[in-house]
């Protein structure tokens, strides 16, 4: 039999090391830009004209990034790690105002992150999905299996309003319309039930299952598979019917349920550490409109950051995506680095 070789301390300094990867990174490329603007400058009073010329574009090239390494990716590296860094998302769909609209645009989302989530290499599975008859979704559950998948898209959590003339618009007006995403948290911890779980206790949750509803043949007219989880100190429900068997529903429902769970002790955490600036807490509003997709001037725009992308399509294919959790991560540091410098004074 051969053994683990890996001690609870190699375990842990792998982690450091891996933390200290952007650092290192960071330092090297910062080093390797400089050593190279130095050999640049005596070029750009070399007599070959040719040659000061590429002496001044690499002059220029090399100033540009020393001057982000000090404005951003310095800075930035003095954010302490996120807790939250390795844990997966789990997407909850919620269609809002605009009915039928509502529920095709809940789709149009829906592909949406599955094509973006494809893009950087995440896995996803659509683990609980109710459609209607007009061919939407009134809510679906998105499972995406990716480091660091929750940190990246947690910004998404919010009111998405839409802002489109419905194909069965014979008047041409625009209708508006809503979604409301909420980003949560996933761990591994959350693919096997325990009995021991630190978000919540057996005892404390009533489990009941029933006859699954809707399509599906005789399977679920003849078999109790649907499960529903009744968390009872929080209230919260979860109901799960899409798998084929009882076991896996409930699997998947407990799944849900801690994602749930440790949501609400991430924003608990959150809003006890910022009393006194409300900014952060704000932003994680739920119930807040935090986008507009607005397909008449092919434009979307984040009213969080006041960030306008004028290719609509581009979203829609996940491509503009990145762009917008590129500018919510930056805002979020600025506030983080903002917040450690008030704590140091």
């Amino acid at each position: 039999m051969s053994e683990d070789m890996s001690s609870p301390e190699d375990i842990a300094r792998a982690r450091q090391l891996k933390e200290l990867e952007p650092l290192h990174e960071a330092w090297s490329n910062w080093t390797h830009a400089r050593q190279s603007l130095e050999e640049t400058l005596p070029l750009m009073q070399d007599p070959d004209p040719t040659m000061r010329t590429l002496a001044s574009e690499e002059f220029t090239s090399l100033t540009h990034t020393l001057s982000t390494h000090i404005s951003t990716t310095f800075p930035s590296l003095l954010v302490p790690p996120s807790s939250t860094r390795d844990l997966h998302a789990l997407l909850e769909l919620k269609a809002g105002v605009g009915g039928s609209e509502a529920a095709l645009f809940l789709m149009d989302l829906l592909r949406v992150y599955v094509r973006y989530a494809g893009s950087v290499g995440w896995r996803t599975s659509i683990i609980q999905s109710n459609e209607t008859e007009s061919g939407g979704m009134r809510d679906a559950i998105l499972e995406i299996k990716g480091e660091g998948a929750y940190d990246a898209l947690r910004w998404e959590s919010g009111v998405h309003r839409v802002q489109r003339v419905p194909a069965t618009e014979s008047s041409g007006r625009t209708h508006t319309s809503t979604v409301a995403v909420i980003v949560l948290p996933l761990s591994e911890e959350a693919e096997s039930m325990s009995e021991n779980d630190e978000l919540f206790k057996m005892e404390d949750v009533k489990v009941e299952v029933m006859r699954a509803r809707g399509a599906g043949g005789q399977h679920v007219n003849k078999t109790e598979s649907a499960v529903r989880l009744t968390h009872t100190p929080t209230g919260i429900t979860v109901s799960m019917q899409d798998e084929r068997s009882q076991h896996q529903n409930k699997r998947r429902a407990f799944q849900v349920l801690r994602a749930r769970l440790m949501d609400v002790k991430l924003s608990r955490d959150i809003a006890n550490r910022r009393d006194t600036r409300r900014n952060l807490v704000r932003t994680a509003d739920r119930s807040e409109k935090i986008r507009t997709y607005n397909y008449a001037q092919d434009r979307v725009t984040d009213h969080r950051i006041g960030l306008s992308l004028m290719n609509l399509t581009s979203f829609l294919e996940g491509d503009g995506v990145q762009d917008f959790l590129d500018a919510l991560r930056r805002n979020w540091q600025e506030e983080i680095m903002e917040d450690v410098v008030g704590e140091s004074e």
